[in-house]
């Protein structure tokens, strides 16, 4: 199918690549963009000459995360995914409120991410400059990370109230403590930090990205593809019987909580009047100002 933010290409045979393109957006993650991305990830997925995915963005950021520049307004841009899928389906109904609030994350966050992670195929994400928030959460769904020396992973959403995002990876990809911190602070890791505690396979120069990605690419596809599955299905299921999967499910209800509390009222309201003076980077501004050393 004809994709509008993504790019759906085989780099080489049993290769392929999705990248994330809005650069212009640092590949900010918008409703249409998040709908596009599942579908690609399914179409790889089932596509018995595919071997391994190699997630990217382009331009200079891998990802800002969740598009906020539409989160203003009801109608704004939030809302650009097809009449049919699930997104256009809860607008068409003018589902509102908490119902609408859990339906959607459920669905176009919580069981799609969970999709991605649970591939039958092995995926890599190939990260340069920011990987925030949203991003960091689909980035984490990924087997394999490659990043360059620039990256940045970072997840600053609780400055803005909510628990966290939507799923809480943290814990398990980045340990118990330094997810505390991380999210406490919502200052970034370095590429060299994510190296050291296990986040990231492999720090390359920029220069370097592309291929040293490919090459991991080429070895893991010259192994055997069922065996290769059959191996990550059963990680997958050691890290779940470790507590992972109902630990993202509980986590999933606090952060709907979360949206529900005084304070992320209060948040709001500051949120649209700083949106209102300047856009999303007057309310970046207003949001981060207050931690800036």
């Amino acid at each position: 199918m004809d994709f509008t933010r993504i790019i759906y290409e085989t780099v080489e045979p049993g290769i392929v690549k999705i990248t994330m393109n809005r650069p212009e957006m640092r590949n900010a993650q918008d409703d249409l963009m998040q709908w596009e991305m599942q579908q690609a990830f399914i179409d790889a997925d089932i596509n018995d000459d595919v071997r391994v995915i190699i997630f990217a963005g382009a331009g200079k950021d891998f990802s800002s995360g969740h598009d906020m520049s539409g989160m203003r307004k009801e109608g704004g841009k939030r809302h650009e995914a097809p009449d049919d899928s699930i997104i256009g389906r809860a607008v068409a109904n003018k589902m509102t409120g908490m119902e609408h609030q859990l339906k959607r994350e459920d669905h176009i966050y919580l069981e799609s991410h969970r999709n991605i992670r649970n591939l039958s195929k092995p995926t890599i994400a190939m990260v340069q400059g920011n990987c925030l928030a949203g991003a960091l959460m689909t980035c984490s769904m990924c087997d394999l990370v490659v990043a360059s020396e620039d990256a940045k992973f970072g997840d600053p959403v609780v400055r803005m109230t909510p628990a966290g995002v939507e799923i809480l990876f943290h814990p398990y990809d980045f340990g118990f403590r330094k997810a505390k911190e991380m999210l406490w602070t919502g200052d970034p890791l370095s590429a060299q930090d994510a190296l050291r505690v296990g986040f990231v396979y492999k720090v390359v120069p920029r220069e370097k990205l592309e291929e040293e990605t490919m090459n991991l690419a080429r070895r893991i596809a010259m192994n055997m593809p069922v065996a290769v599955s059959l191996t990550k299905r059963s990680i997958n299921f050691a890290w779940d019987a470790m507590g992972q999967r109902l630990g993202w499910e509980y986590h999933f209800l606090i952060h709907q909580m979360s949206h529900a509390s005084d304070e992320a009222k209060r948040w709001r309201e500051e949120r649209a009047k700083a949106t209102d003076k300047g856009g999303v980077r007057e309310m970046l501004k207003a949001r981060d100002s207050k931690f800036k050393a």
